[in-house]
């Protein structure tokens, strides 16, 4: 480890984070672009990282050495290369880098600049008083990842007679019958080789390695962390995987990292209604995708509902409008509903994620084996609105404050409220929100729990809309009226006279 890694005082990330998803490899290949030359993390210009300021943590996702025998196997897949062609039509092999899923070794590629250029790219951005995320992927390794020649005991093996009757599960390496990677409900995955979550020596090993991470970093996304789980092992390789440990795995990891790294982040890629466990077992968030297709496919009252979880719970999720996995959302939804489900998401409480392009309304989400973004035009309206939304979350209150869902209601034979989800927070300053979570108008009267507003005058100051309303504390207390356009918001500071 460098010498300017040691200088690199640990990120704590507040309880609310706002995070910044970075694909880093197209990326660095779009500021190579811009530059005129080639950049790697440790020549990234100052101001790239400026425009990164703000955030509590940026995921440089995918800096791990990829497998050249990842990329060999992605490029003989048709449907692989399909969806290549698809995301960036006439694309050469030589934009295929490989998966950042499938991992060679736990060492910054050269070409991102090796550890010395991470080592600059966390100080440039410890500068600006942001933490640094990295990917952990513990449920399989590339099949030319040391492990494989070296430690065969930790994967999952199989028999000849398995690669005879499953070719598709199974593969030969060295002699050796290895189970490809997979989940309980889908497909094996062809160019990963299963580790196995019960023995012993890959906790050990994988305490080991996770340490080197933290060394570097101030917290990791674990990849499908449900999947090392020891009841969700146990479903997906029944008798493969050996005994079930007395023990989970994530208890044993996170609790030997933070006994060297304290305060260390872990963030679980997690589903299949897993994150309460997963929480319990030491992560300090999971993602939310009941929430992300709530607000896709479901009506706003299933989204309150959801919001009426153990606020503690809550806390502990990572909500998300897109991802690299996610579809982008200028393509899901409508520029209306696009703008009211931002607001919804990222002003709940929890970590919020912010993925690289949304803000510019991407609409083509990249394969992640593809080291290069198609080219499109920004939506300069739509990055206008975020830069708004972003400003009012550089509140210190969206960070470190308390979030509290509001009641409302409305009138009989009126169901127009049932369009209204509104929640408040409180901090060193105050903010209420309501959105209109559907395509008819919408109105609803809205409460608030801040009693000592009675007899009080307010301001209720919408940055996000440029408004601003005069009221009476007492109508806040008692229920403030709110009349919205189909898909509207109201994102207001409240301003004690």
């Amino acid at each position: 480890m460098s010498e300017s890694t040691h200088r690199v005082l640990p990120q704590q990330l507040p309880a609310h984070p706002l995070i910044h998803e970075v694909n880093t490899v197209p990326w660095l290949a779009a500021l190579s672009s811009s530059a005129g030359r080639r950049l790697d993390l440790g020549s990234v210009p100052g101001e790239a990282w400026d425009a990164l300021a703000g955030y509590d943590a940026v995921w440089l996702m995918g800096v791990w050495q990829r497998s050249p025998a990842g990329v060999a196997i992605a490029l003989a897949n048709p449907s692989l290369t399909a969806s290549f062609e698809a995301a960036l039509p006439g694309y050469a092999p030589s934009d295929v880098v490989g998966s950042p899923y499938c991992i060679r070794d736990y060492v910054v590629d050269d070409t991102l600049g090796g550890p010395a250029g991470l080592a600059v790219a966390r100080q440039e951005l410890a500068a600006r008083g942001v933490a640094l995320v990295l990917d952990f992927v513990p449920n399989h390794v590339a099949p030319d990842h040391p492990w494989v020649s070296e430690h065969p005991e930790r994967l999952v093996t199989g028999t000849f007679a398995d690669l005879r009757d499953d070719p598709g599960a199974f593969v030969e390496m060295a002699g050796r019958v290895l189970a490809n990677g997979r989940d309980p409900y889908s497909g094996a995955w062809p160019d990963v080789v299963q580790l196995n979550a019960f023995a012993a020596d890959l906790r050990e090993a994988h305490v080991a390695t996770l340490r080197e991470i933290a060394d570097q970093c101030d917290g990791v996304r674990c990849d499908m962390a449900m999947l090392m789980m020891n009841q969700t092992f146990a479903r997906t390789w029944g008798s493969r995987g050996g005994p079930v440990p007395a023990t989970d795995y994530w208890p044993r990891l996170i609790g030997a990292v933070r006994e060297t790294h304290p305060g260390f982040c872990f963030i679980a890629e997690a589903y299949w209604d897993l994150e309460w466990e997963l929480q319990s077992q030491g992560f300090d968030h999971c993602y939310d995708k009941r929430l992300y297709d709530r607000l896709v496919h479901e009506s706003p009252e299933a989204v309150r509902l959801h919001l009426t979880a153990d606020p503690g719970y809550q806390q502990g999720l990572l909500r998300f409008l897109e991802n690299h996995d996610e579809p982008r959302a200028a393509a899901v939804f409508s520029p209306a509903q696009h703008r009211a489900v931002a607001v919804a998401t990222l002003t709940q409480c929890g970590a919020r994620l912010v993925h690289d392009g949304q803000l510019d309304g991407r609409r083509i989400r990249l394969p992640v084996f593809l080291g290069r973004l198609p080219d499109e035009e920004a939506d300069a309206a739509l990055a206008a609105f975020y830069a708004s939304l972003l400003g009012a979350l550089a509140d210190p209150t969206f960070h470190s404050g308390t979030w509290q869902l509001c009641d409302r209601w409305g009138w009989p034979d009126d169901q127009r409220f049932e369009h209204v989800v509104a929640w408040c927070w409180e901090g060193a300053t105050r903010w209420l929100v309501a959105v209109n979570l559907s395509a008819d108008a919408a109105a609803a009267m809205v409460g608030v729990p801040w009693t000592d507003l009675r007899g009080r005058r307010v301001n209720l100051v919408d940055p996000t809309n440029d408004v601003t309303y005069e009221r009476a504390g007492d109508d806040l207390v008692d229920g403030l009226f709110v009349e919205l356009a189909p898909w509207a918001w109201h994102l207001l500071r409240v301003d004690v006279d």
